[in-house]
């Protein structure tokens, strides 16, 4: 990989979706999402928390994170409010800022947890950073700043968390008298790069490049730390550093460890400052890491960390499904870092994953209806999963409402020779490309069709290079401009068309989107002699509600299955489900727990196959994505 040929994604502002696939999650996550979570943070106490006002003794203490919670929240409303004009909105937000502006400190500092649960000793700030979240929800807290101030040009929230950032700067880096810490759960880093961007003071992305490049040096800040606690090192509950990606410098790191959002946050940061530092031993970092994820610790559904113990990864090919902890916040920072990576040279493998994750692992994070949220996304369950209207450690409820309130951020990006296209939907884009307004307008149903129509607007003839992307599920493609077939070779998973556009020009791209049956590497233990049912970027699974066989698992499908492709309406929001016959292996006819046995008998049975992101959306039951195939 090299720093060449940098993209530049086109902002979420400019490109509208209007499809039905996307859409009616916008508006659901504007009108229903996103007051329930300000409702939540109402309630739970989260907004009082602000009112610094708590004392001991009594109930409901501010937590350590609770100020990410309200952060995530404002970013999620400000990217509403930039898309979609909301006067309530405006003015809520405006009242919450004021209680954060109220809260902080002289000094710059702002954590409700510290200011009000740590009254009698403020001098406890930064004394557990391996632990304590302070600098996570001011990277939280920085993120919403810069998202509020692009949304609506008040510099609200962003006077504030500069004085605070100006703040961490004095107090942490290699001079004489600041702390050479860093944060246990990543996410300042990334922040600060934000800051810069809308900024341009160049502080702020030297004190995320100090954050990353001490990360993991000897001798161990958290072990300094811990002793002058008093507490031992050695008794850190997690055994090792890896689970906070501290155990080695980040340029030394080759496998991906620990904890599953950590990691993406911080490979995230690692991307953005070799964007602005031309950095390639980060770059280099990532792309290896990269490898150790997606080639031996990421599910079909784009999810990872199968481990509830430290919320993160084991060992490679580890990949179980009932059981499995793919946090959603975790697929969200998938999508954060792979499309970050996108961005270097245009590579579609990295767009693949996006796609992946955004079609699957995330969005199963939410109900249909917005109001109900999965913390861990498993791959089978016998029934007793549901997602929930909030919780106690609320990270994955605003975080999928910024995602999909931003989601028409990651479809498009333009280079110094053209526009590329990385996603599919029915949508309209404005694009500058040297100065020159481009607009394009998809026509398509995807993810259910692979037919795309793209027609372009221009002011006048205009020579560029148009990169469409063959996603790398897809084995036959047809590509046609203005009805004309041509032929492309994909360059690192794009067709190139370069040509003088005029106004009026139509490409047609055809993506075959048959039904495929994958299979999972033979180290996955789990999975061994089992596939899982995809289509397009798509993956599907089996639900109780729609059979009577349990459990789902006597279900075995044949590799020469034949399947019926129908669209429903109606159905989960309008969704393609997939029907076929299958085989159900019968139960012996023994009330024994164990029995000599016998040659399986099989009967035929109807399946009816729906997309894995919308389970538990209808009457609760069991579910089951992979399956023994004969």
């Amino acid at each position: 990989m090299t720093l060449s040929h940098k993209l530049t994604p086109v902002p979420f502002t400019n490109v509208r979706l209007t499809d039905r696939f996307w859409a009616p999650r916008i508006e659901i996550n504007r009108a229903v999402t996103l007051p329930a979570e300000y409702t939540m943070l109402e309630s739970t106490g989260r907004l009082a928390a602000l009112d610094l006002k708590w004392k001991k003794g009594r109930p409901n203490p501010p937590h350590i994170f609770w100020d990410s919670d309200i952060a995530k929240w404002i970013e999620a409303a400000s990217y509403s409010l930039a898309t979609d004009p909301d006067a309530a909105l405006d003015k809520l937000l405006d009242r919450v800022i004021a209680k954060l502006a109220k809260a902080q400190q002289p000094d710059g500092y702002l954590n409700s947890h510290y200011i009000v649960f740590e009254r009698e000793g403020l001098d406890r700030r930064w004394t557990n950073l391996r632990d304590n979240h302070e600098l996570y929800c001011a990277g939280h807290l920085i993120e919403a700043a810069v998202a509020h101030y692009q949304a609506t040009g008040k510099q609200s929230l962003l006077d504030v968390m500069c004085r605070y950032a100006d703040y961490i700067d004095r107090v942490f880096g290699r001079g004489r008298g600041k702390l050479r810490g860093y944060c246990g759960h990543e996410e300042i880093e990334l922040a600060l790069v934000k800051l810069y961007r809308v900024t341009g003071n160049p502080r702020y992305v030297k004190l995320a490049q100090y954050f990353v490049d001490e990360r993991g040096r000897q001798p161990h800040y958290f072990d300094i730390e811990a002793r002058r606690r008093g507490e031992n090192p050695r008794a850190f509950w997690a055994g090792t550093y890896e689970y906070n990606q501290s155990h080695l410098p980040v340029r030394e790191q080759t496998v991906v460890t620990g904890h599953a959002v950590r990691a993406m946050y911080l490979y995230s940061a690692m991307a953005d400052l070799a964007t602005e530092t031309g950095d390639e031993s980060l770059l280099a970092a990532c792309e290896r890491i990269w490898h150790s994820v997606v080639d031996e610790r990421m599910y079909i559904t784009g999810g990872i960390g199968p481990s509830a113990r430290n919320e993160g990864f084991t060992v490679a090919y580890d990949l179980p499904d009932e059981t499995a902890y793919a946090e959603t916040c975790a697929a969200i920072g998938m999508v954060f870092w792979n499309h970050r990576l996108l961005q270097f040279n245009g590579d579609g493998k990295y767009a693949d994953v996006m796609e992946r994750a955004l079609y699957n692992g995330t969005i199963s994070g939410v109900s249909l209806d917005g109001t109900k949220f999965f913390y861990e996304n498993p791959l089978a369950s016998r029934g007793a999963h549901h997602r929930q209207g909030w919780f106690d450690c609320a990270c994955c409820p605003p975080n999928i409402a910024r995602l999909i309130a931003s989601v028409s951020g990651y479809f498009y990006s333009t280079s110094e020779d053209g526009v590329w296209i990385h996603l599919y939907a029915e949508s309209e884009a404005n694009i500058m490309l040297h100065g020159r307004s481009i607009a394009l307008r998809q026509a398509t149903t995807y993810p259910w069709d692979g037919a795309v129509q793209v027609a372009l607007r221009l002011d006048q003839p205009t020579e560029f290079t148009l990169r469409l992307r063959i996603p790398g599920w897809c084995e036959r493609y047809t590509v046609r401009v203005n009805g004309k077939r041509v032929q492309g070779t994909p360059e690192r998973g794009y067709v190139c068309l370069t040509r003088v556009w005029q106004n009026g020009d139509t490409v047609d791209l055809t993506l075959d989107m048959p039904v495929r049956l994958m299979a999972a590497h033979p180290q996955v233990r789990q999975m061994v002699g089992r596939v899982a049912i995809q289509r397009g970027p798509v993956v599907y699974c089996l639900e109780g509600v729609d059979h009577a066989i349990s459990p789902l698992d006597r279900i075995l499908i044949p590799l020469n299955t034949r399947w019926e492709i129908e669209h429903h309406a109606e159905l989960l929001g309008g969704v393609v489900v997939l029907r076929a016959t299958a085989k159900a292996l019968q139960a012996q006819a023994t009330e024994a727990l164990y029995a000599p046995a016998a040659p399986p008998r099989y009967a035929p049975v109807q399946i009816t196959a729906v997309p894995y992101h919308a389970w538990d959306n209808r009457a609760p039951g069991e579910m089951r994505v992979w399956f023994r195939a004969v």
